[in-house]
């Protein structure tokens, strides 16, 4: 009676896993595809460059994408690899996933200000 039930309980979570995989077999991948086109300018200037928020890697860090055009605006912003949305709103962008570059705050309307650091204030608008 326990080999029939561990079978049992075999053969649903082949199943199972069958299913949540679309018949693919195990994945490996963690990241969900979601993306989305930014418009990032400082101090209000008239320059901007165009930042993507790519594939979600975990639970509020996504891959993110900076044109190179970019470090006109801010100096190294161009090495920052992904973007991490906390609990509050606030967004940061690193290079290796934990520490930041430049964070950003939910901004009135739509979109984002940076408030560390200081200078030179960046804007992040959706496109």
């Amino acid at each position: 009676m326990k080999l029939v039930a561990g079978l049992v309980v075999s053969v649903a979570l082949f199943g199972g896993a069958h299913v949540l995989h679309g018949g693919q077999g195990p994945s490996t991948a963690v990241e969900r595809v979601s993306s989305s086109t930014y418009r990032l300018t400082a101090n209000g200037d008239e320059a901007a460059c165009a930042v993507q928020r790519g594939a979600a890697v975990s639970d509020g860090l996504s891959r993110l994408k900076i044109a190179p055009d970019c470090r006109k605006l801010m100096p190294g912003i161009e090495r920052a690899k992904f973007w991490r949305e906390q609990a509050d709103g606030s967004v940061a962008f690193s290079e290796n996933g934990i520490d930041p570059i430049v964070t950003f705050s939910v901004a009135d309307g739509d979109g984002y200000e940076s408030y560390e650091p200081v200078a030179p204030l960046l804007a992040l608008n959706n496109k």
